[in-house]
């Protein structure tokens, strides 16, 4: 007898009668079903905040009618699809897969966790997947009542050296309330995590959407209260000035409102490029002293360059990500992905629909793709994972 292959349709659906999207959804995923009886061993699914009066219904009916073992997902404020991206409308994104030789397992997390559990064994017993059975972790989390940054360090101290890809729930922006899908149940708060084990795993990737400017140097000086003081021993707003300077008038321009800070994600490269850093916010400035707050922690002896990113650094960075990563799959064609863009991309970045969606599908094919625009996305730097902002993480799922 053949091996059965794993099997992903994807749908996508508009319309702001929630009842009639969410039969537009499912008729697109029985219309594209094989014609043996195959089950449903996962479905994402993502729905915008119009709809959320209906979440519980809607999740429920797409659990029983796609008989799907296992249904994780979140609110969103925009919603992605295959090759397409719907941006503050009425919406739904469903992504069934069959997957044989899967070992899934959905695991609910709360804040409670995050405050208690300190040691890897406390993770472990709490989530109950064993190391063995996990090769990657897909979470969605709400950003507003978890400890998102607490969990994804817990996890990592758990599963150690695991991919681990994700976003934060979003929502209307008015309102500081996301939700979160898991089987039946909807919840306002915590989060949830897929574990992803047997015959398959998450191939991650993270474009932060930047291009360093001017050279790599060394933190010299951190004051107590975490602003950078010197870098290379000269004061660090006057360095950030000379790298300014010196751009070409042309960069200086596209630079103006767009200047960030990259912290080495590894200290041991011979060079560092595009993709080598864990970008950050530069926050402000005290020109009093020359310090510099950046949204992150620095030390000393870290490595720091400065960044530009616009919608031509994040379009270039995405577009040579997907590149070196389709040369990388030659002819392992991903089963499904699973977009997480931030909030912030989208349509206000790029002034044009589907940039991410759509670069996607034309570097890697029409893979079935579904996923969110996120109030943060999780995914990794190096070897470590963190969370990003004003990234497009993608999370490939691949036969290992």
């Amino acid at each position: 007898m053949d091996e059965l292959k794993p099997i992903a349709i994807g749908a996508i659906a508009i319309d702001e009668n929630w009842e009639i999207a969410l039969d537009d959804a499912l008729a697109q995923v029985a219309q594209a079903a094989p014609a043996e009886d195959r089950d449903v061993d996962l479905a994402f699914l993502f729905i915008s905040s119009e709809f959320v009066e209906h979440y519980s219904r809607i999740v429920r009916r797409v659990r029983a009618q796609t008989r799907a073992q296992i249904l994780v997902g979140c609110s969103g404020q925009g919603i992605v699809g295959t090759g397409q991206e719907l941006e503050s409308v009425p919406s739904l994104s469903l992504l069934t897969l069959s997957l044989p030789n899967a070992h899934l397992q959905a695991v609910r997390f709360t804040q409670e966790m995050v405050e208690e559990y300190e040691r890897a064994e406390e993770w472990r017993a709490a989530t109950e997947v064993l190391p063995e059975d996990v090769n990657a972790w897909l979470i969605f989390a709400d950003p507003f009542q978890m400890d998102c940054e607490g969990l994804i360090d817990g996890l990592a101290k758990a599963y150690p050296g695991l991919p681990m890809l994700g976003g934060l729930a979003s929502y209307d922006q008015t309102v500081k309330r996301t939700y979160v899908f898991v089987n039946d149940d909807v919840f306002d708060e915590g989060g949830v995590g897929l574990a992803i084990g047997g015959a398959y795993s998450v191939l991650p990737l993270v474009s932060q959407g930047c291009e360093p400017i001017g050279e790599p140097w060394t933190i010299t000086h951190v004051r107590d209260d975490g602003l950078i003081e010197k870098i290379s021993n000269r004061p660090a707003y006057e360095l950030l000035v000379d790298t300014f300077q010196e751009l070409p008038i042309e960069m200086q321009r596209r630079a103006q409102s767009n200047l960030l800070v990259g912290l080495a994600a590894d200290e041991y490269l011979d060079t560092f490029g595009r993709g080598n850093f864990l970008i950050r916010n530069l926050a402000g400035i005290d020109r009093r002293t020359g310090a510099l707050a950046i949204g992150a922690y620095p030390r000393v002896g870290q490595t720091i360059q400065f960044q530009l990113r616009d919608a031509r650094t994040a379009d270039i960075d995405l577009r040579e990500l997907l590149q070196q990563t389709s040369a990388q799959l030659g002819g392992n064609q991903p089963i499904a992905g699973i977009l997480c863009t931030c909030n912030g991309r989208g349509e206000g970045m790029f002034a044009t629909r589907d940039h991410d969606a759509g670069l996607i599908e034309k570097e890697l094919g029409p893979i079935p793709l579904t996923g969110l625009f996120c109030n943060g996305e999780i995914g990794p730097i190096g070897k470590k994972t963190f969370l990003h902002g004003f990234t497009a993480s993608l999370g490939l799922l691949v036969k290992q």
